[in-house]
């Protein structure tokens, strides 16, 4: 059984979907499992579906008010880059609104349902392919992976959301009794979740460099310091999932494919730039290509 596996990583997700699009597309992956996490929950429906196009122009044409229906920071360029302050009014307005959050993100679940309708769930219900996505459960401290073959339509929209709340910049979601956050927050990398779902070949798109080739700008305020804790425990998190997902396709003889980002393409991935974006979706494309030929070298 095939398997395409996207990680998380906000406003990159723009280059994992390039290389999904040329998996899909050029070389015609017939994937039976797809598992994302975060942002990589935004882009599995679609490219199952065969829909890398309209998932490439919506993920290209994003910006942060299609995202943040209360966005807790302020973005100021200085020097050439990109920096975070925090929006002191908008948080304290969540606070004294009774929220556990600096922000709030609705306006992406609106554009989650606005973008994958209902007869495209329903067609993917009815297939083969089974979609999965990862959301972390924070009241049992679990990561739990849910699947499109166990859900209706509005549940389902709403666990594509979950996945992708980089708490607490983003929402907090109480559901079934326990409040839920970004999947990236347990598993950003779900590569062991797919070879338990007894996948043999699988295509991981980490949406990092394989070798850290920066280090991070010294925190400006308390809001850039909070984002650089969770960028270093989520690089953390993403280098043990792929360490234990390496052991376990060794255990069960599955194929790996790593692609990972060829150059750092932003330190903050909570800025959605969309000129960016759309370098990114390209260049997504190109390196997938290019990978593919250096690999097709190599073989005898």
């Amino acid at each position: 059984m095939r398997a395409l596996v996207i990680s998380g990583g906000g406003s990159k997700g723009a280059f994992a979907g390039g290389v999904a699009q040329y998996l899909t597309e050029e070389l015609k992956k017939d994937y039976d499992l797809f598992i994302g996490t975060s942002t990589g929950s935004l882009l599995i429906a679609h490219m199952a579906l065969g829909k890398a196009d309209k998932v490439k122009k919506i993920f290209t044409s994003v910006n942060q008010s299609s995202i943040f229906s209360n966005r807790p920071f302020l973005i100021k360029k200085k020097h050439g880059y990109e920096n975070i302050t925090i929006n002191h009014f908008k948080v304290l307005l969540n606070f004294l609104k009774g929220k556990k959050t600096f922000g709030e993100s609705l306006n992406l679940k609106k554009l989650i349902k606005k973008t994958f309708t209902k007869e495209e769930f329903e067609e993917l219900k009815a297939g083969p392919k089974e979609i999965v996505v990862t959301v972390s459960n924070l009241s049992l401290n679990e990561v739990e992976y849910k699947s499109i073959r166990d859900y209706e339509y509005e549940d389902f929209i709403e666990w594509i959301w979950i996945s992708c709340n980089y708490t607490p910049f983003m929402s907090l979601v109480k559901k079934n009794g326990c409040e839920y956050a970004d999947g990236g927050l347990g598993s950003m990398v779900p590569i062991e979740e797919a070879i338990k779902r007894e996948a043999t070949e699988i295509d991981a798109i980490i949406l990092q460099t394989e070798v850290t080739y920066f280090n991070r700008m010294p925190s400006k305020n308390v809001f850039s310091l909070i984002t650089n804790l969770f960028a270093f425990m989520l690089d953390r998190i993403e280098s043990q999932n792929i360490k234990i997902g390496k052991f376990s396709a060794a255990n069960k003889d599955a194929i790996l494919n790593f692609y990972y980002t060829p150059s750092v393409l932003t330190t903050n991935s909570l800025i959605f730039d969309e000129e960016k974006m759309k370098i990114w979706w390209e260049s997504g494309y190109e390196f997938a290509k290019h990978r593919n030929k250096e690999l097709n070298q190599i073989e005898p």
